[in-house]
């Protein structure tokens, strides 16, 4: 390989970039340089010296991928198969949808891939990473056997600076695209902690399922016998689906998304579940939360998983109001010791940020929030210690009681 362009970097960025910081932001790059999106690049800092991809017009210039040798296919093929390794413990369980690449935290930012059963969906979150995609799928296919895999474009993920989205953030599908193989029947059926999903690989949001609550679903289903529960913005029901696995009395689902409701019914028959246990709302969750509070429709369990409010930096503070009002919404619509869970998935506002918030709310509602419970991300969604901008989700469980 030609020797790689050089870049040196301000001093002051030593410490975070030894301690496993990936991004590399632009304000921090010298202006002259000019180089196409793709270009492999050396980074130094003081003592510090790693190898990333450069991105020509986007506020992360650089994400690092190795201080140790500039990547190529043999490198990226460990890096596959050390994070499958990792994510054995899923396998075990007869899981058979879980994130195998997780960008930053697997050692390869700016991508993902998830496996749901012989299929695995590719994203790619920066430009110039075509020879990237052509070496993670085949090191995709050479660490287990595949029937297919598909590169799926968000349409943010192109357009939106990448220093200010989440994590992993919904999105609208612009295209998708077979990489290798068969394409993915519709629906495909995968599996979890022993309850069945349907999952479309082409149109579905998160990738057809939101891997990330896998363990938050299990616990919700510990809570859920015998009691009354909501889940607002349901998308296709998975936590209903685990509340009614649990012994909920009833369960009802709200989500304002088209066909949604015939989703999740599909899913309640593919599992097997009672119907008249279920019923599905299609409205606004904000105004069904309010319609309740103001008619005295009480529940004992409300499970709150809203999309992200803050996709960037600037709109954090909105995004906090937002959740505040929506979780004082939520509190009156609970009985004396009802238990709220509520999650975030907006990298933009952390854990005790998060957890102020509910105590803002719970003022808002005349309630008390005794907090029993809280987790982040799952195994199959690891992230560096130095790098804050990963651990984008938080789930709290709250008792909520009267003053």
């Amino acid at each position: 390989m030609a020797r790689l362009p050089e870049i040196t970097l301000p001093s002051h960025l030593k410490d975070r970039l030894a301690q496993g910081h990936p991004w590399v932001y632009r304000t921090h790059v010298p202006a002259q340089i000019k180089l196409p999106s793709g270009t492999w690049v050396r980074v130094s800092c003081g003592g510090w010296a790693g190898y990333g991809l450069w991105e020509a017009d986007r506020p992360i210039a650089v994400r690092v991928f190795s201080t140790r040798q500039i990547p190529d296919a043999a490198w990226l093929h460990q890096q596959v198969r050390a994070a499958w390794d990792l994510r054995a413990p899923l396998r075990a369980a007869g899981c058979t949808a879980y994130r195998w690449i997780f960008g930053e935290g697997d050692r390869l930012p700016g991508l993902t891939a998830d496996i749901y059963g012989d299929y695995v969906v590719l994203q790619v979150y920066m430009r110039g990473a075509d020879e990237l995609v052509g070496w993670l799928a085949d090191a995709l296919r050479a660490t287990t056997p595949l029937r297919g895999i598909v590169l799926r474009e968000r349409a943010a993920d192109l357009d939106e600076p990448a220093a200010e989205r989440d994590a992993d953030e919904p999105a609208v599908i612009r295209r998708s695209a077979l990489v290798w193989g068969s394409d993915p029947p519709k629906p495909l059926v995968v599996r979890e902690h022993g309850v069945q999903f349907y999952a479309d690989l082409h149109a579905g949001q998160k990738t057809g399922l939101f891997l990330d609550h896998r363990e938050n679903r299990r616990f919700v289903e510990q809570l859920s016998h015998g009691r009354r529960v909501l889940n607002c913005f349901a998308y296709s029901g998975a936590f209903s689906l685990y509340a009614l696995r649990g012994g909920a009395s009833t369960v009802i689902s709200c989500d304002i998304g088209k066909g949604l409701a015939e989703a999740t019914a599909a899913n309640l028959v593919l599992n097997g579940y009672d119907p008249a246990r279920h019923s599905f709302v299609t409205a606004d969750c904000f105004d069904l939360l309010e319609r309740y509070a103001n008619a005295g429709e009480r529940f004992d369990l409300l499970v709150l998983d809203p999309p992200s409010f803050a996709k960037r930096k600037l709109n954090r503070f909105a995004a906090l109001r937002a959740y505040t009002g929506l979780n004082a919404l939520a509190m009156r619509c609970l009985v004396p010791g009802g238990l709220l869970a509520s999650a975030s998935c907006t990298s933009q506002v952390g854990p005790e940020a998060f957890k102020a918030m509910l105590a803002a709310a719970a003022a808002a509602a005349e309630r008390e929030c005794q907090i029993i419970h809280e987790a982040g991300q799952p195994i199959d969604h690891p992230v560096p210690a130095g790098f804050p901008e990963g651990r984008y989700l938080k789930f709290v469980v709250g008792r909520i009681m009267p003053r």
